[in-house]
C-alpha cells in the first residue's frame, strides 16, 4: 500500500524526512583566525597614506582636529559610520603609540 500524499496544499507531494543540517556561523562574523591575520597584515604593511594624514591631523591638534579628521575620513571612505570608526581607530592607535613612548 502506498503512503498517503496530497496533490495540493501545504503537505502536498511525497512525504519525506528533513535532513539535519550543520549550524553555520554568520557571514561576516569575526573569527580568531581572521582577526589575527588582519593584525599581522596591519603590523607589516603599516598605515595607508590617508591614515597617515589623519594621524598627522590628530598630532597637530587644534580646536577642531576631530571634526577635520571626520570630514576628511568621510570624503575618503564615503559613509558616516565608516568615517567615525576610522577616526576612532586612528585615535586609539595614537593613544597606544603615546603609551608605548
Amino acid at each position: 500500500m502506498a503512503t498517503l500524499s496530497f496533490a495540493v496544499g501545504l503537505n502536498k507531494g511525497f512525504p519525506t524526512e528533513k535532513k539535519a543540517r550543520v549550524a553555520r556561523r554568520a557571514k561576516g562574523a569575526k573569527t580568531p583566525k581572521a582577526e589575527l591575520c588582519r593584525e599581522v597584515v596591519r603590523e607589516v604593511s603599516g598605515l595607508l597614506a590617508y591614515e597617515r594624514r589623519l594621524l598627522d591631523m590628530l598630532k597637530t591638534g587644534g580646536t577642531s582636529a576631530e571634526k577635520r579628521m571626520y570630514k576628511f575620513a568621510k570624503k575618503r571612505l564615503g559613509t558616516h559610520k565608516r568615517a567615525l570608526r576610522k577616526r576612532d581607530d586612528i585615535k586609539d592607535l595614537y593613544s597606544r603609540m603615546r603609551a608605548r613612548a
